[in-house]
Order: C-alpha cells, then structure tokens, then sequence
C-alpha cells in the first residue's frame, strides 16, 4: 500500500509530517533571513560567536581529529561517498524517487547556501572566505533529514514519533558539523546555525516538488497507457 491510491512510491514527505515540516521550513526561513541581514558585510564575531568559539575553537587531539573527520565529510570527496552510499541504500530498498530527493535535495541545499554566501557577504579571518551560511552544516544536515523522511513509515511511526525522529536527526547531524566548524576555526557559530536552518527551510520543499512532479509523471503514464474511450 502507498500514501496515495495509484501510485507505485510512498512519498518521500510523508503526509502525516507535512504541516509540521512546513511549519519548521517557514521558521528556519526566517531564522536565516534574520541572521544574514544581521551580518551582512560583517567580519567579526557576534556577541554570542565569541563566548561559543572561545570554548570551542582551537581544540587539541582528539578531539580535533574527530572535528577533521566530521570537516571531511562535507569536502568534495567525503559527500560524494556519503551521497552515493546513500544512494545505493535507496536503490536497494527500491525507494528510487528517494534517491532522487537525495540527489536534488543535496544540490539544492548547497547551491542555496552557496548563494546565500555572497549575497550576505560574511567573511571570516579577514582574508575574503565567505562564512555565512555554513555549507558542511547544511550539507549534513540535509542528508540527516531526507534518511529519517524514510523511517516514519518503514518503521510504522505515528506523526509524534515521526516528527521527533526527523528533528533529532537534524539536531545530531547539525550540532555536530556545526561543532567541528567553529573547533577548525572555520566558520562562526551563527554560520553553523544559519547552515542549520537553511537545510531545514529547504529540503521539505524540495521534497515536496519530487513527490508533486513524480505523481504527475506517474499520472501521464497511466494516461497514455489507457485505451481512447470514445
């Protein structure tokens, strides 16, 4: 059985999280908005970013090991792996328009926080490197929250359970790249929460769009496979 009579996919955004995840998309919006006007051509920490990086920045082995480890995977090479073993992972449980959200919502969320770098402006160090929002933190995060998307329904979850399955999946993920970030010295703490944010503003939307043209195209199939009735 699927969501939606008809159709050969469970939704990638399950019904019964909808609302909910618009909800958290519309408030972290917000939240990124509000945080890149507040440092737009800013280059200096924020009341808050130095008390935090005071506490986080520049922390020695081992931790500093795990913070390189958690960096890399928000490098070229260490998301491609995570993508297409995520990937993989939605092709053998036959969750094709899964691994579609993967893709799309990756790209999305990247290219949107790419975005946003330069047309807030931030820079960190002082040497031109665009900070604001954290891309390693968005990029985690997205990932963190498309693989519990699955879950609710695989595990027979009920809407509660479900919504606090996605959260904290988005909360582990982001604490702890947002964490090796600022340990690096990499990014400002408000870059990690505006990184944050955006990933939650922009996959239950990207969502959305998957499940709405995979049902159109499933719909135009069953169309031009049925007989003219004349």
């Amino acid at each position: 059985m699927v969501e939606r009579s008809g159709r050969s996919e469970p939704a990638v955004l399950p019904a019964l999280l909808r609302a909910w995840l618009g909800t958290v998309a519309a408030l972290a919006a917000l939240v990124v908005v509000v945080l890149g006007v507040r440092y737009a051509d800013d280059s200096t920490p924020g009341r808050v970013d130095a008390r935090i990086s005071a506490a986080a920045d520049g922390v020695g082995p081992p931790w500093r090991h795990v913070a390189l480890a958690l960096d890399f995977l928000g490098e070229p090479a260490g998301s491609t792996m995570l993508i297409v073993a995520t990937v993989a992972a939605c092709l053998l449980l036959r969750r094709p328009r899964a691994a579609v959200l993967i893709v799309a919502g990756v790209g999305v969320t990247v290219g949107t926080a790419t975005l946003l770098k330069h047309v807030v402006g931030r820079t960190i160090h002082g040497d031109g490197n665009l900070s604001y929002p954290s891309g390693h933190t968005a990029f985690l995060t997205a990932l963190a929250v498309m693989a519990a998307l699955l879950a609710p329904r695989r595990l027979g979850l009920g809407r509660t359970a479900g919504a606090l399955l996605v959260l904290a999946a988005a909360l582990v993920a982001g604490a702890a790249m947002g964490w090796a970030q600022v340990a690096l010295g990499a990014h400002y703490p408000t870059d990690a929460l505006g990184g944050w944010c955006t990933a939650l503003a922009v996959v239950p939307a990207t969502a959305w769009l998957v499940d709405r043209t995979a049902d159109r195209l499933v719909d135009r199939t069953a169309d031009a496979g049925r007989p003219d009735r004349r």
